[in-house]
């Protein structure tokens, strides 16, 4: 069984990713696990060259903070792989406009940009190809990614269909809880590295002190009614559903014990405190050594270039490519 995933460096790491995937990925190393930085996904976005080298290093270490173990699992940065690109030409030609127009992710950022990039049309293609390149059984993706793996499913059962059975169909490993963690400030919006306000955004490596203060200052409601009601209290729902990824109950048993919002705030910002000071101070560890970094990286890519390339090899045979 393997599993492969990846992740965009454009921002911090922040406690969305973790508890939505990252978390997940480490529990998946006991498998053939593959784990990316999709740095070339970041080209979708306005981002300097130097802010891209120094986010890619940054992205790497936060995930050998969270305890992804090279010696466990495949660790590489996709652009080290040009399998990568060579893929998502071919399937590019398998997939169509009208499929990749109607993904969720690009009628929303497409909205929100004035001039967008034509990559962020493919880009769903691209993370196709990284996806079945290494053939992967199993991908533990976010809430917002499920769309794009069924655009995977259905570009690889129709190539299947067309040119013969050549990759393997993967499906998700998606969490029962802790999926979606919104915005702390705007909890109507999901968490994210690219759009969420500062003050709204956990980060992995924030310090005892912010992360104390982000959760006292989160968003909820006046009536002090604390429940479980994601129409009427997505706030305060929200800090119920992190406690609850934290602990493995149910945001309602969680809720059951609280009857005002100051001790649920404290006490769920202790044991974030007590989750994420550790991954942080790991983090500030690689990232002192980027060169440690960068070796662990080339020993993953090493592995990943040997199976993409034979996976390429064995798609552009079958639609008719010779060289």
């Amino acid at each position: 069984m393997r599993v492969l995933s990846g992740i965009q460096p454009s921002g911090s790491v922040h406690l969305g990713n973790y508890l939505g995937a990252l978390r997940n990925w480490v529990a998946e190393q006991h498998r053939d696990a593959f784990y990316c930085v999709v740095d070339l996904h970041a080209l979708t976005l306005p981002i300097e060259p130097d802010e891209l080298r120094i986010q890619t290093i940054e992205c790497a270490a936060a995930l050998l903070a969270v305890g992804i173990d090279p010696q466990r699992s495949t660790l590489f940065l996709q652009s080290q792989i040009p399998y990568h690109t060579r893929l998502n030409w071919l399937l590019e030609c398998v997939a169509s406009f009208g499929e990749l127009r109607r993904m969720t992710q690009f009628k929303e950022k497409s909205d929100a940009q004035e001039s967008h990039r034509a990559g962020l049309l493919t880009y769903p293609v691209l993370m196709a190809a990284d996806i079945l390149l290494y053939d992967t059984d199993r991908v533990p993706v976010g809430d917002d990614q499920r769309q794009h793996l069924e655009l995977t499913r259905v570009i690889a059962e129709r190539f299947n269909s067309r040119y013969g059975t050549t990759f393997v169909v993967p499906s998700a490993l998606v969490p029962a809880a802790g999926a979606r963690i919104m915005d702390l400030q705007e909890p109507t919006r999901k968490m994210s590295k690219s759009q969420s306000s500062p003050q709204g955004t956990l980060n992995i490596m924030d310090d005892a002190d912010t992360i104390r203060r982000k959760i006292m200052r989160a968003v909820t409601d006046t009536d002090n009614d604390v429940r479980v009601d994601r129409r009427e209290k997505p706030g305060l729902t929200n800090l119920l559903e992190i406690f609850a990824s934290l602990t493995g109950e149910t945001p309602t048993a969680i809720a059951e014990r609280y009857d005002q919002y100051g001790p649920l705030k404290k006490d769920l910002a202790e044991k974030l405190v007590d989750v994420l000071n550790p991954i942080a101070q790991r983090f500030h560890d690689f990232v002192r050594d980027p060169g440690e970094v960068r070796r662990q990286l080339d020993i993953g890519a090493e592995r990943a270039e040997s199976i993409a390339a034979a996976t390429y090899r064995r798609a552009a045979d079958s639609m008719g490519i010779v060289g």
